[in-house]
């Protein structure tokens, strides 16, 4: 199967700038990188080029997101504040979302290789596709940016294949550690895209994210949140995967499928507290494709969002590449047996009752 893989370097130049975690430096606040910083991109691209799969990926070049592109979902007063903010040396695009010179153009270039990938998608250049983009989108909303993200990528990559390929149904999900609450607003009431989240509860935003967000209007039932509780591993992730995404896609029947791919609910992530290990992301991997290859002919696409831990990214990024290019490349995970081995890294009664309440909201999606 053929894999494409969009990248490029300038996604290493948007600049968050100084910060402790994501809290501004001052008198009290030691400075430090921003947890939204190059580190774990450059070090997953570098590890997929050690590795040698790189070799054997099929390499696709960004464009930069036209005004028009941005202009499906966001508002021109949202494109021209980044734009004009970026001009003038950065700012902040909402509470704790910094960015520097240069980052409107970035975040364009971002957007633009999340709507090249699918393109390669659905044109059949490829099987399925990994957008290595920066910065991320899903927190974006149509008139701010938000939770590190200045445009919301992968429903400009939806909107932008509805508009150049006349694709119908979309499924969408998000396994970032928080809530994919810009996605879920651009679909809310849109009964062609279905929105799965799987997400620690109330983690970010703040009351976001519950169980009671199914849509509205003739989207009603097309948005379906699975908030697990903090302390979830590769066992309650699996469970969520089997009990309520697969069954969705099932009763949804996409023509293709995109993931919003944080690697942040990993057991060595700063900002969540779940304890995924590589060998999970993998597994989940393999279950959406195998959901592709039977409702979709296999369209997928997946595009890159949170994930704070440069030591570890690179490893679960590197098992998702291999699980969707069918290639192993020989380098093992050193931190597998030890998240293998944490407590409670198996499905628990209480992450059980969780699922539950989500799988129990299944029958509104036809």
């Amino acid at each position: 199967m053929a894999t494409g893989f969009v990248f490029h370097e300038l996604y290493l130049w948007h600049d968050t700038g100084h910060a402790a975690l994501f809290f501004a430096p001052g008198l009290t606040v030691q400075p430090g990188e921003h947890a939204e910083n190059p580190e774990t991109k450059r070090r997953m691209k570098n590890l997929l080029e050690v590795s040698g799969l790189t070799d054997h990926l099929t390499l696709f070049k960004p464009r930069y997101a036209t005004e028009a592109d941005l202009a499906l979902h966001h508002t021109q007063d949202h494109i021209d504040r980044i734009r004009r903010m970026s001009g003038s040396g950065g700012g902040d695009a909402s509470h704790l979302t910094p960015f520097g010179p240069g980052s409107y153009e970035i975040a364009c270039l971002a957007a633009g290789g999340a709507i090249v990938a699918m393109e390669a998608v659905l044109s059949g250049q490829v099987q399925n596709a990994y957008a290595l983009i920066r910065p991320p989108g899903h927190h974006a909303l149509a008139d701010l940016g938000m939770g590190f993200c200045l445009f919301a990528n992968a429903v400009l990559a939806i909107k932008s294949a509805r508009k150049t390929h006349g694709v119908g149904r979309v499924a969408v999900v998000d396994w970032d550690v928080h809530h994919g609450n810009g996605t879920q607003a651009a679909f809310y009431d849109d009964p062609d895209t279905l929105t799965l989240s799987i997400h620690q509860d109330n983690l970010f935003p703040a009351a976001s994210g519950g169980l009671a967000e199914r849509g509205t209007g003739a989207g009603t039932g097309y948005n379906l949140n699975i908030p697990l509780p903090p302390g979830c591993g590769n066992g309650a992730y699996l469970e969520a995967m089997r009990r309520v995404v697969l069954p969705a896609l099932d009763r949804f029947r996409p023509e293709a499928i995109v993931v919003a791919c944080g690697f942040d609910a990993s057991g060595a992530d700063p900002l969540g507290r779940m304890m995924v290990t590589s060998e999970g992301y993998r597994a989940m991997t393999g279950l959406l494709m195998e959901a592709a290859d039977r409702l979709c002919a296999g369209r997928l696409m997946m595009t890159h969002e949170g994930g704070y831990s440069a030591s570890y990214v690179p490893y679960c990024g590197l098992a998702v590449l291999e699980q969707l290019s069918g290639l192993r490349s020989g380098i093992e995970d050193p931190f597998q047996p030890v998240m293998a081995d944490y407590g409670q890294q198996d499905l628990q009664p209480h992450q059980s009752a969780a699922i539950a309440a989500a799988e129990a909201l299944l029958d509104d999606i036809r």
